[in-house]
């Protein structure tokens, strides 16, 4: 697993020992960053469920201002930790529940929800994200999920932009509406 593209483009990412992290396939990264690629430059970025924190390495190498790697697992906080290290960057790492998380009343241009796929956390982290506000004006939430997995519409201000499926994966773009 390597970095796409950007100031660290080519740097290899640690993968964990531990099976219930599952990072990303390659083929899905690089789609999902096309999608984005005019969306990253100088945002603020929230890797939910970061596990490796590929998703929020990627956007900080193409651009982003500024990342945030939530994940509980030990083991996925230490690999994001030596991740970011390898590629030169530097960004804040919490080792916490995603929605305990998502209550803090920071805000962010875009969120990467990639939770494990039985979890049942996408309806609960979709719903927290909004109640919350936690997303800017403009801002982008990408949810990675299983194919089969129905993810829900939202409520304004927030829409559903897009699915996409690739292969055994879907991913599904929202987006926040700013106020009228």
């Amino acid at each position: 697993m390597r970095v796409i593209t950007g100031t660290a483009r080519g740097r290899k990412l640690k993968t964990p020992e531990n099976r219930e992290i599952r990072p990303t396939a390659d083929n899905v990264k690089e789609a999902l960053f096309n999608m984005l690629q005019f969306d990253l430059e100088g945002r603020r970025v929230l890797d939910l469920f970061a596990g490796t924190g590929q998703l929020g390495i990627e956007a900080l190498s193409r651009g982003a201002a500024e990342a945030v790697f939530v994940d509980q697992d030990r083991e996925a906080v230490r690999i994001v930790k030596e991740n970011l290290k390898a590629c030169g960057f530097e960004a804040s790492v919490r080792r916490q529940d995603a929605l305990s998380y998502l209550k803090e009343k920071e805000k962010f241009d875009v969120i990467f929800v990639d939770p494990p796929y039985d979890s049942g956390l996408y309806e609960p982290v979709l719903e927290t994200i909004k109640s919350v506000d936690k997303l800017s004006e403009g801002g982008i939430i990408v949810c990675e999920a299983r194919r089969e997995r129905l993810l829900p519409d939202m409520t304004a201000p927030y829409r559903k932009r897009k699915e996409t499926r690739y292969g055994s994966v879907k991913l599904a773009i929202y987006f926040r509406e700013s106020n009228p």
